[in-house]
């Protein structure tokens, strides 16, 4: 039988919240440790502990991997212990809790629970990728979709930036289904988790409307991307220092009048994010407050020879900026 070990880890809720599965520094590691994180002290933020589970005994390099996603661990004891065989990944699931955001009902294979009357429910399973709906950044993407479906709001292209798990291009799809829909990762693993979220789920995959077209690509420097731009609505669920560097790619690249859902970012950092994108024509519409803000912004509207356009199947058009991406 092949041996188990655990690393505990004491941490903050900062830095529990700030781990990326699929992050570079855990992209070497193979096969991936299961990561759970969960409070020591009820209430207190400063006393989170993350645990991670390993299929043997994990070696230096391996530790000094985790013991880099929570600084605050630096002078902590990092000893792995042999702990009874166990299937962790499911054991990671048990403990989270389906979460009901607007009409939509996410849960893993092991907490469906009972699907609340007239939601829209998508089986995440959580430990793959980043957008499981469990963290505050996901929940308030899916709240804001439904609150421009509810608004009345119609988008034909739309695009999820960073998807991690494919759930925000599903949600987006359910309210749109007419629409072009296109999800994009920088982490080629994130698109083999979103086909296989999306078989689960009965998302089809393609280039028409109503499929979910897919790319590996930073930011959206993908000739896929680029082709099928501009995007009437964008979602960008990643973090904040990202969401800076690339708002002129996707100032750029959303329609005159367009939406922009940005979110992965503290509240602390939202102003600087605002300012970042204020600079290429789009204003904060609306943002669901918290300590993880979700914003909602909208590409005003120029007129005149300045305006973006993109070429037509009759026509050359004007493109600024388009080949810069």
């Amino acid at each position: 039988m092949a041996e188990s070990w655990k690393l505990v880890l004491p941490c903050t809720r900062d830095e529990a919240e700030r781990i990326e599965v699929e992050g570079e520094a855990l992209a070497a590691l193979e096969p991936p440790p299961v990561l759970m994180t969960s409070e020591r002290v009820e209430d207190d933020p400063d006393s989170w502990q993350l645990e991670a589970f390993f299929d043997a005994k994990p070696d230096r390099r391996t530790v000094a991997a985790i013991r880099a996603l929570v600084p605050s661990a630096a002078d902590t004891d990092a000893d792995p212990e042999r702990i009874e065989e166990q299937d962790w990944v499911t054991l990671s699931q048990q403990g989270l809790e389906p979460v009901h955001a607007g009409r939509f009902y996410v849960h893993t294979s092991t907490n469906r629970g009972e699907v609340p009357a007239g939601a829209v429910p998508f089986l995440i399973e959580a430990g793959l990728a980043f957008g499981t709906g469990q963290h505050d950044t996901t929940t308030g993407c899916l709240l804001t979709l439904d609150a421009l479906k509810r608004g009345g709001a119609n988008f034909r292209n739309i695009i999820d930036v960073g998807t991690g798990t494919g759930l925000l291009a599903f949600a987006a799809m359910h309210l749109w289904a007419l629409a072009r829909a296109t999800a994009s990762d920088i982490d080629p693993r994130a698109i083999d988790v979103v086909r296989e979220n999306a078989a689960a789920n009965g998302v089809p995959l393609g280039s028409g409307p109503g499929r979910l077209a897919l790319a590996a690509a930073a930011g959206l420097d993908h000739k896929l991307l680029i082709d099928r731009a501009p995007y009437d609505l964008i979602v960008a669920n990643i973090l904040a220092g990202p969401l800076i560097e690339l708002a002129p790619m996707l100032a750029t690249a959303l329609s005159p009048g367009g939406t922009l859902v940005l979110a992965g970012l503290l509240e602390k950092q939202r102003e600087q994010v605002e300012r970042a994108y204020r600079r290429h024509g789009l204003r904060v519409a609306s943002r669901i407050a918290g300590e993880w803000p979700a914003l909602r912004l909208v590409k005003r509207i120029r007129y005149g020879a300045g305006r973006t356009t993109r070429p037509g199947p009759r026509g050359t058009g004007a493109t600024p900026d388009f080949g810069s991406w």
